[in-house]
């Protein structure tokens, strides 16, 4: 039986910190004025032994507003590089946030702890270091809403407000992200070594990260591909969930990255309130660069720029063997995740056009995908347009309801009763979904100093596919000025 202990008891191994210096600089948070706890995660506090029991607002806001070290925590700013928007940028790193160390659980995880907001650092450049409120609570909200989607991605311990303001969008009030992921190894940290030429530490970096990350790797005649194999696999799982539930990141640059193929770092992110296919979620995206359906060419793209800084280290052939792979395991995945939506397991020969018409009647009449599959997975059979779904389905109706019937005489070959279909179906398949407008309400209410709904949409979104009858109406189509709501890199 697992013993859960104090913020002061945590278990730290701090393995990054013993890497080369060069790597990081050793900085210590910036407290900010009069911190104050606006949420925090017990279900995260799990993941480090952290007993929710033992900790109490002043505590978290000490520790996490910047105040005071935590014991065992070794705080430092990662240096890395990236290209954004397609060039290279040598000058990058964490600007604004400190990895305070790695807790090793009880289970042998191990689990780094960044705060973000913490600061200027020696990477900050002309930036003063801090994160607003207003783009901590979307980071807040969509790490969570991710989890309770399935989809990989960082998580979110606590996060403290304050007193302090700074200059975004005018004065905003600053904030502090509690983060919790197992790597905050970022593509961008091969790049900064590969293009800098110090190809003996890049080996060292990579030997790290297969320790670590991808111990199995290490029995492979060359260990490197190995690793690069199982990076290539996991990215192209994450990029065909977000293409399934209608997410657009935003900002994919190399340094947003995550070796582990996890979300990372939320900016200007969107859950598509209306299918469109070349929605882009970041108004600074002049070009349409990081639109939604070009994110899986683009990570496409990021891959490559991994497998360049692997070349000291890998022959060329085998990179560009491995990276030509990735379209069809894109392909794959994405029709399998979009399978389980509409409630199919098995697999039979007309799948993959039963899936090509659905989404292209979804680009044709914008609909809204996510309120589309959870009114089906409600349905009874036969299926036709007077139930529910008549609101997604009335603009072409013949055009639907001769899907239906398709889709309908397909799910006959399923060998799962309806109860059961029903019941996988609503597994994927989530009543809520993070929309901006609900991320909107929670920042204008948290402005006002008012953070119940903050977390009660954190309650919401930790289990989407569940009722809460208080927020049911969240459920419903978004209001009219939702579509007003601008985005942009300092979201």
């Amino acid at each position: 039986m697992l013993s859960l202990r104090s913020l002061e008891q945590l278990n730290f191994d701090n393995s990054y910190a013993r890497m080369p210096e060069e790597w990081f600089q050793r900085t210590r948070p910036l407290p900010l004025k009069d911190t104050h706890l606006i949420s925090f995660n017990a279900r995260v506090a799990q993941r480090i032994d952290l007993d929710p029991c033992q900790v109490n607002p002043d505590q978290l806001a000490r520790y996490f507003g910047g105040h005071e070290a935590l014991p065992g925590s070794s705080s430092l700013a990662m240096k890395y590089t990236g290209h954004q928007f397609g060039q290279y940028n040598p000058h990058l790193g964490d600007g604004r946030g400190v990895l305070l160390g790695e807790v090793l659980n009880q289970k042998g995880e191990r689990w780094d702890l960044h705060l973000k907001g913490a600061g200027q650092t020696a990477f900050s450049r002309f930036a003063d270091g801090r994160a607003v409120l207003r783009s901590s609570i979307r980071e807040y909200l969509a790490s969570e809403a991710m989890y309770g989607l399935g989809v990989p991605t960082t998580e979110a311990l606590c996060l403290i407000g304050s007193e302090e303001y700074t200059s975004r969008l005018g004065m905003e009030p600053c904030a502090m992200l509690c983060r919790l992921t197992r790597c905050h190894i970022r593509f961008g940290h091969f790049e900064w070594l590969y293009y800098s030429k110090r190809h003996d530490e890049l080996k060292q970096l990579a030997d790290y990260v297969i320790q670590r990350y991808f111990p199995d790797c290490q029995a492979h005649e060359n260990p490197y591909i190995s690793m690069y194999q199982q990076v290539q696999t996991q990215t192209a799982y994450l990029v065909a969930l977000w293409q399934a539930y209608g997410f657009v990141h935003g900002v994919l640059n190399t340094d947003n990255m995550s070796i582990l193929g996890e979300t990372f770092d939320y900016g200007p992110f969107t859950f598509m309130d209306h299918y469109e296919k070349d929605h882009i979620a970041n108004k600074n995206d002049d070009a349409g660069r990081y639109a939604f359906s070009r994110q899986p060419n683009i990570v496409h793209w990021n891959l490559a720029c991994l497998a360049q800084t692997l070349l000291p280290l890998v022959d060329r052939a085998s990179l560009e063997e491995t990276l030509e792979t990735f379209p069809q395991e894109f392909e794959k995945q994405l029709l399998q995740r979009r399978k389980v939506r509409i409630g199919l397991q098995a697999s039979h020969v007309n799948d993959a056009d039963l899936i090509d018409r659905l989404w292209t009647l979804f680009a044709k009449h914008r609909t809204d995908i996510n309120r589309f599959f959870s009114d089906l997975t409600d349905q009874q059979y036969p299926l036709n347009l007077s139930q529910s779904l008549d609101q997604h389905t009335q603009k072409e109706p013949v055009a639907w309801q001769q899907w239906l019937n398709d889709y309908q005489q397909r799910i006959t070959l399923e060998a799962s009763s309806p109860p059961m279909r029903k019941q996988q179906m609503r597994a994927v398949n989530p009543r809520f979904i993070l929309r901006n407008y609900m991320a909107e309400e929670a920042i204008r209410e948290a402005t006002q100093g008012d953070y119940r709904l903050v977390n009660q949409l954190l309650s919401v979104l930790r289990n989407p596919h569940e009722q809460h009858t208080e927020l049911n109406h969240y459920q419903d189509a978004p209001p009219d000025w939702a579509a007003a709501i601008c985005l942009t890199c300092s979201s």
